[in-house]
């Protein structure tokens, strides 16, 4: 039967040779660390947990480094989210009181006028005076709480400088009556 590896290395002696150097090696006193004066007598250092290295030390700071790094980048997130969502109901609101009392939709209106917003055709109800100022640019229609808004020219600049996505149509001044929207003059429908 095969002898296990210990009883083959206390056969050969190698075994009784590293436990002899070992013994008979000079202890070495742990030098102190510089700056600090080495104690005497007192309270002997208190011991390291057993299985604790300075690695796993290391990887604790390391861990912990990490941690604290984390949090304060969710926490400038969340203050940067914060910020943006005061702005948006800032403008939400001077947008609102800029609009309020501001709409000249007409609820016996009888014509229609369709523009392009978002990529889809939308349609405003309108007289036959307001489609004539619309036309020419004296009006503009801006897109607020899911409605369009009939709205004076300078209301319509004053909500672009706010916010140009809620502006829905408005024509530009003196360009009215030129075929400039691609379809060619003699098209018959």
């Amino acid at each position: 039967m095969a002898d296990s590896l210990r009883d083959q290395l206390l056969k050969s002696g190698i075994v009784k040779q590293v436990q002899q150097d070992r013994a008979h090696e000079p202890k070495r006193p742990t030098p102190a660390s510089p700056g600090k004066p080495a104690r005497k007598g007192g309270k002997p250092h208190a011991a390291r947990p057993s299985g604790q290295s300075q690695q796993d030390i290391d990887l604790a700071k390391a861990y912990a480094l990490r941690a604290r790094t984390e949090a304060r980048e969710r926490q400038r997130i969340e203050r940067e989210a914060a910020e943006q969502a005061r702005l948006r109901r800032e403008r939400k609101l001077r947008i609102q009181q800029l609009l309020d009392g501001q709409a000249l939709n007409k609820a016996d209106a009888d014509q229609v006028r369709n523009f392009e917003y978002a990529g889809k055709i939308r349609r405003i109800h309108v007289d036959a005076t307001q489609l004539a100022a619309l036309n020419a640019g004296e009006l503009g229609v801006v897109q607020h709480a899911g409605r369009y808004l009939l709205v004076s020219r300078d209301t319509a600049e004053q909500l672009r400088e706010l916010d140009a996505n809620h502006v829905a149509l408005l024509v530009a001044p003196g360009t009215a009556g030129t075929d400039d929207d691609g379809v060619p003059d003699d098209l018959m429908w």
